[in-house]
């Protein structure tokens, strides 16, 4: 697939670094998982969940919807966060492309009004991802996990079909 849109690269980042990452994950226990650190939400399956939790509702902010019940309390294995992967990503791809990069949304949470445009929640999004990434990294190194998954976009582009 090539990609040269911003948009079209991080959306299609995000998802190859999280299965990367994902793929890590499937070789450590259950245990492993879920042991807790003292950085980011915790355990890798706190971030993965909080990661596909925060774009969720960001979904919600795109679509103009309820937001719906955070995703942070379901206790999934790897295979779980990959399905969820798939659904949420895709939900949050077609609302983030469903207008116009430039237009404002103003989301209401606890009687504060805000204002983003579609391109600053889509840039949110994806550079959060990739801050509770960075924090699995690490907590795959202090697992003692020596072949560490690739997750930066330079090594997407240079392991990707992209020109």
């Amino acid at each position: 697939m090539k990609n040269s849109d911003p948009h079209a690269v991080m959306i299609a980042h995000d998802r190859w670094a999280n299965a990367k990452m994902y793929q890590a994950c499937k070789a450590l226990s259950n245990e492993q998982f879920h042991q807790k650190f003292e950085m980011g939400c915790g355990s890798l399956h706190d971030n993965l969940v909080h990661n596909l939790g925060a774009m969720r509702g960001w979904t919600d902010v795109l679509n103009a919807a309820e937001q719906r019940p955070r995703l942070e309390g379901l206790d999934l294995d790897v295979d779980g966060v990959i399905k969820l992967q798939d659904e949420v990503t895709g939900d949050f791809e077609a609302a983030a492309m469903q207008g116009s990069f430039d237009d404002v949304l103003t989301p209401e949470r606890n009687g504060q009004v805000y204002r983003f445009t579609r391109g600053g929640i889509l840039a949110h999004v994806m550079t959060h991802s990739m801050h509770h990434r960075a924090q699995c990294l690490n907590m795959l190194r202090q697992l003692g996990v020596e072949e560490l998954p690739m997750s930066s976009v330079m090594e997407w582009m240079l392991m990707s079909d992209q020109v």
